[in-house]
């Protein structure tokens, strides 16, 4: 679940971590000169969509007045955002307003799991505000990393050590250091796969803030937060996103044509290299889970078609838990309920293939032997438009 900056600042703040004052959030113009008001008349106005560089994108702006709030936020809400992370643009519903701050220096901070050592790792770089990954690729040396023992967590001395290779002037390191550490221990306490703070700032003040927050909470701990629940729905930007999830399908939208649904994680993202090999672009990741029903498949095929960037579907089941029949049956089901003029393609593996393939027989789907022959199939057909069922 991804939360917006103002939700992330909000569980950060609670939590020990300092961020800058704010009027509330604004989904009206009139709310936003309020906000402006009760911040002493001067404000920062910032899009809240999940996506980096809105600045640059017109989707952070300064307000010298309130006055100048309700006019900046006139033109800022509804406006399409694009960015270089979302080139097709998100709408801005909301604003949060902010005290201005006067930055003096700004770092990036950031918790993140590695996998490879089966670790949370600190990332702490003295070049905050820029993309971390540039950064990585440009500067390496100006990235520091520092592995942390689950059974100790972040300790002081490795978060001062961090301070040192990452380039920290010394006079900041001792504010710095329980901040890293406050930081450790909300990401823990909110169960997050994800906590980036970009630019974590030095004030005129000598002030260290959180200027900007990104969490991610990992969705099977959702039930240890019941507070985030009126959340939940707003956490995606994607309409079809946001159906997905109130559906409970593992959906990811994506900017190509082919729709893809599988059932495996491991077995769609292979789906989605064989789609690019093939010379196409996946228009979504899509995943069944084990043991999925008619229904679900229904369901799944019914959120693919929602994209009209679509022009092909591929179906590509590796029958385990999952019943490759029972998929047949949803494909059949849906496309027997739905208009749908875009061409099929169906790949069956694995337990009741045979039956699968016998159900499937005789119907307007295309079968394919291989994931590769089934992606080769998809991508051509894509490329030749939708189609009408004949």
């Amino acid at each position: 679940m991804k939360l917006h900056e103002y939700q992330s600042k909000m569980m950060l703040r609670d939590l020990g971590v300092p961020v800058p004052e704010n009027g509330g959030t604004a989904t009206t113009p009139g709310a936003a000169r309020a906000a402006c008001e009760a911040l002493g008349g001067r404000a920062v106005l910032k899009a809240q969509v999940h996506t980096g560089g809105r600045g640059k994108a017109g989707g952070i702006r300064i307000a010298e007045s309130p006055a100048d709030a309700e006019r900046l936020a006139s033109e800022m809400l509804g406006m399409l955002l694009k960015t270089h992370q979302a080139p097709e643009g998100l709408r801005v519903e909301t604003l949060l307003i902010e005290a201005p701050l006067v930055m003096t220096r700004e770092f990036y901070a950031g918790i993140v799991p590695d996998r490879s050592v089966g670790r949370n790792t600190l990332i702490l770089s003295a070049m905050g505000g820029m993309d971390i990954e540039a950064v990585a690729a440009e500067r390496p040396e100006a990235v520091a990393r520092e592995r942390i023992d689950p059974a100790l967590g972040l300790r002081p001395y490795q978060a001062r050590r961090a301070c040192v290779h990452a380039g920290i002037p010394e006079e900041l390191i001792r504010g710095l250091t329980p901040m890293l550490v406050t930081l450790y221990d909300a990401y823990i306490r909110l169960d997050a796969t994800l906590l980036e703070i970009n630019p974590l700032a030095v004030t005129d003040t000598g002030a260290l803030v959180a200027a900007d927050a990104k969490v991610i909470i990992d969705d099977n701990a959702m039930y240890r937060h019941p507070e985030l629940a009126d959340w939940n729905e707003d956490a995606a930007d994607n309409p079809i996103e946001a159906e997905a999830q109130r559906r409970g399908i593992q959906y990811v939208h994506l900017d190509g044509t082919v729709g893809v649904m599988g059932n495996g994680a491991g077995l769609v993202m292979g789906t989605l290299d064989e789609v690019a090999r093939a010379g196409g672009k996946a228009a979504n990741f899509l995943d069944v889970g084990g043991g999925a029903r008619a229904d679900v498949v229904q369901s799944s095929l019914e959120l693919i078609l929602m994209n009209p960037a679509v022009r092909s579907v591929l179906v590509n089941i590796y029958g385990g838990i999952t019943r490759c029949d029972e998929v047949a049956r949803g494909i059949l089901q849906a496309t027997s309920a739905m208009e749908i003029d875009v061409p099929i393609i169906v790949r069956l593996a694995g337990t009741r293939a045979a039956e699968g393939a016998a159900l499937l027989a005789g119907s307007h789907l295309t079968p394919a032997l291989s994931m590769q022959e089934a992606a080769q199939l998809a991508v051509d057909a894509a490329a030749g438009g939708r189609v009408v069922d004949g």
